[in-house]
């Protein structure tokens, strides 16, 4: 199945340890979010950030929700283990997932080389 569509930025998967950092608990993603998107994809690289496109709307945190389901699937890992730190109610968010840095770094630049 697949989860969305994909860019190719050559640059976003050089610059991949700008948004991808270890963590003592995993992995911490910076991310940069636009909600009301046709379907949930990511984009690439955005200002240091990992850009994704959220379909749900971000009323009532349905755009959050939607974000840790869809990083759920993509990195394949129990929503349970996906933690928003920061950005609640702002497009910028921290997001913790408690898998390897190389784990999820892998699973982002074959995404972005698509």
């Amino acid at each position: 199945m697949r989860t969305g569509t994909m860019a190719r930025s050559n640059s976003a998967s050089k610059n991949l340890p700008l948004f991808c950092k270890v963590s003592e608990k995993g992995t911490l993603l910076l991310l940069y979010i636009q909600p009301n998107a046709p379907m949930s994809s990511i984009i690439g690289e955005h200002d240091g950030r990992l850009k994704i496109k959220i379909k749900a709307p971000p009323i009532d945190g349905e755009a959050n929700e939607e974000l840790i389901r869809f990083l759920s699937e993509i990195l394949k890992v129990s929503k349970s283990k996906i933690h928003l730190l920061q950005g609640v109610s702002s497009r910028q968010k921290n997001i913790l997932v408690e898998l390897t840095f190389d784990h999820v770094r892998t699973i982002l630049l074959q995404l972005l080389n698509r």
